[in-house]
């Protein structure tokens, strides 16, 4: 008789245990309630068919909060590309045009109060090595006025 070696089955690539073991990981995702409608609806994580229904309903309910785990200035990049999908090319343009002419205002008012008359720049390379040590202790910087 010849021993034949049956397929083995995957799910999106996985095996059963990586299956059960990404369930595990998503469902540590959810809220308190979402874990408990997930036991109350009988969703298990024992047995090829309850994992692979556990697992599309793990992803159907984090699809339903993708905006949670983002911080403030991904939120906020978020919702200018949603904005941008409203707004024609010609009113991304002038938007951006104004925009660019407010700062360069702010820009000019933060000059005209707060004038820097000085320019300092400091020599941060390295001196002749033959020098005391006296002379290697010593700050390597000078500041240059205009």
């Amino acid at each position: 008789m010849v021993n034949k070696k049956s397929k083995k089955r995957t799910f999106k690539g996985m095996s059963y245990c990586e299956v059960q073991g990404a369930n595990s990981k998503n469902r540590n995702k959810l809220h308190k309630e979402d874990k408990r409608w997930l036991k109350d609806n009988g969703y298990r994580n024992v047995g090829w068919d309850n994992i692979i229904k556990l697992y599309q309903k793990i992803e159907e309910i984090v699809d339903r909060y993708p905006f949670e785990d983002l911080t403030l200035e991904e939120l906020f990049i978020e919702a200018d590309r949603i904005g941008n999908k409203y707004l024609t090319a010609q009113e991304r343009e002038e938007f951006n045009q104004k925009l660019a002419q407010e700062v360069n205002e702010i820009a000019e008012e933060i000059d005209r109060q707060f004038p820097d008359t000085e320019i300092e720049v400091i020599d941060f390379s390295k001196k002749n090595s033959n020098n005391s040590r006296k002379k290697r202790n010593q700050k390597s910087y000078r500041t240059v006025k205009f």
